[in-house]
């Protein structure tokens, strides 16, 4: 209820009055738009770039550990205080194209001599001399066709697929560099159905 009666409020009053306001709330929500969007950049560009940021697998190359569609949630921190380990499930660029981002397990770490024959793969280092053959559970699929020895050094990775059937990882493209490594794969968000924590971890 107003203070004043109709007559009593001067005509030019409730003519300017939206002619002078308008203007000033307008700039005033431009301002809080702009304000919250510096305030959004500051906070999210950091955690996107040193701490997590999402990523959505694409094809068949893990199955069944994941599967095309599922949104993952990748662990940028860990890897700046720890080493990667063999059975972490990684995102990292492709080497051959670094605009492309993979996702694969850790199967060799530096130091490590990987060989593989048929199905079967053997890691030899300082602490196993005589060879230990991995026990993979997680393999969805991997035809005996394939002989390989990979000699790990300083900073290199040996990664593959859990669908090795149709993975193209490092017995195809070589070697992983440390430096190409994105972070590993900390939370699977997408289907709720699914969620977990370190989705697809195995401890060898």
């Amino acid at each position: 209820m107003s203070f004043f009666s109709k007559k009593q409020v001067p005509a030019e009053v409730v003519s300017e009055t939206p002619a002078q306001n308008t203007p000033v709330k307008q700039e005033s929500l431009v301002r809080e738009i702009l304000r919250f969007s510096f305030y959004a950049l500051i906070i999210v560009l950091p955690i996107r770039m040193f701490i997590a940021q999402p990523f959505i697998v694409s094809g068949a190359s893990m199955e069944t550990t994941f599967s095309t569609g599922q949104y993952l949630i990748v662990d940028q921190l860990t890897y700046h205080f720890e080493e990667p380990l063999r059975g972490d499930v990684i995102v990292f660029r492709y080497p051959k194209d670094p605009s492309k981002f993979f996702i694969k397990r850790i199967i060799g770490m530096p130091g490590d001599t990987i060989h593989i024959e048929g199905s079967e793969v053997t890691i030899t280092n300082e602490e196993n001399p005589d060879g230990t053959k991995l026990a993979e559970e997680y393999v969805h699929s991997m035809r005996p066709t394939t002989t390989i020895t990979e000699v790990l050094g300083p900073g290199e990775y040996f990664v593959m697929g859990d669908n090795r059937d149709a993975s193209s990882d490092s017995r195809a493209w070589g070697v992983l560099q440390r430096d190409k490594i994105v972070g590993r794969a900390l939370i699977r968000l997408f289907p709720l159905t699914e969620m977990d924590v370190l989705p697809g971890k195995y401890t060898m």
